[in-house]
């Protein structure tokens, strides 16, 4: 295998036409110029250099392979320029998929501080619900994925790095109107004759559970995952409905009340990326910030 620091080498006796003088221009001695040769011409399995008088003359082989090293080693210093760019957060991108409620809650106060710490570095987002984002970080289809679940302590991620956000409760919402819109807690049974707008497949799944936990099946009227029209839903006086906090908080409920809801659900939020993953500069800062923009 050729070595860079040979090919360094090999370039600076063609230049200088010794061992020696390359010796000097490389701040070595020559018989360490002399050994690394040979060494460069064990690995190319022909002579590189013939003794001329006092001056060493490239052969055939070795005019060919200095003339090739100017560009690999170009190469191998943009390379090594690059890396440390990115290992410097100088540079670097991180592809981050998000559901949508903390793609609009937590995601642009994390990005936003990333951007003013390292300028040079660039996310690009992309909106999936878990287990999709899940899916996607194992594909390799992005570098950090923004997930939930409902309850701790499962194992669907234990092949994954997984940064502890925040518990986010989940909150009733009802028609202004609604019997219960001036109360202060509800019972989750107390809703079990309600017509009932339901979320994203996860949440929907999670209500079903939790009103079943009390005796009743939710008659589910309508299901979207768009917050804000589960929220205009039920302003209109369509239903009622179990919320996200993260999903209340950049949504203006007109025409609802919010209610809290016994016994309290919550929802583990978290920043997931692959083991090998971590250890990269931009993708540990994404996950600082996130962590940052949750604590708040």
């Amino acid at each position: 295998m050729i070595e860079p620091r040979h090919l360094r080498v090999l370039r600076a006796v063609a230049a200088t036409g010794s061992f020696s003088a390359a010796a000097r221009e490389l701040g070595c001695t020559q018989p360490a110029v002399s050994q690394q040769m040979k060494a460069l011409e064990a690995s190319a399995g022909t002579p590189l250099l013939v003794r001329t008088g006092r001056e060493m003359r490239l052969t055939q082989a070795g005019e060919a392979l200095v003339r090739h090293a100017a560009g690999i080693l170009a190469g191998l210093t943009a390379a090594e320029e690059e890396v440390a760019a990115i290992a410097g957060l100088r540079s670097g991108r991180v592809r981050l998929v998000s559901f949508p409620s903390g793609s609009s809650t937590l995601v642009p106060t994390a990005l936003a501080a990333l951007r003013a710490a390292h300028p040079g570095t660039r996310v690009s987002l992309v909106e999936a619900e878990p287990p999709r984002s899940e899916e996607m970080l194992r594909e390799g289809d992005c570098d950090v994925a923004l997930a939930f679940r409902y309850g701790t302590g499962g194992t669907e991620w234990s092949d994954l790095v997984v940064r502890p956000l925040l518990s986010d409760r989940l909150t009733g919402l009802v028609p202004e109107g609604h019997r219960l819109a001036d109360a202060d807690s509800v019972s989750i049974a107390d809703l079990a004759d309600e017509p009932w707008i339901a979320g994203c497949p996860r949440c929907r799944r999670r209500l079903v559970e939790v009103c079943e936990e009390s005796g009743f099946t939710p008659r589910i009227d309508f299901a979207t995952d768009d917050y804000p029209a589960v929220v205009g839903l039920v302003g209109a006086g369509l239903g009622v409905a179990v919320l996200p906090g993260l999903a209340l908080e950049s949504v203006l409920p007109k025409g609802a009340r919010t209610v809290a809801v016994e016994p309290p659900v919550h929802r583990e939020i978290v920043a997931l990326t692959l083991p090998d993953l971590a250890q990269v500069p931009a993708v540990a800062a994404t996950l600082d910030r996130l962590a940052m923009a949750a604590a708040r």
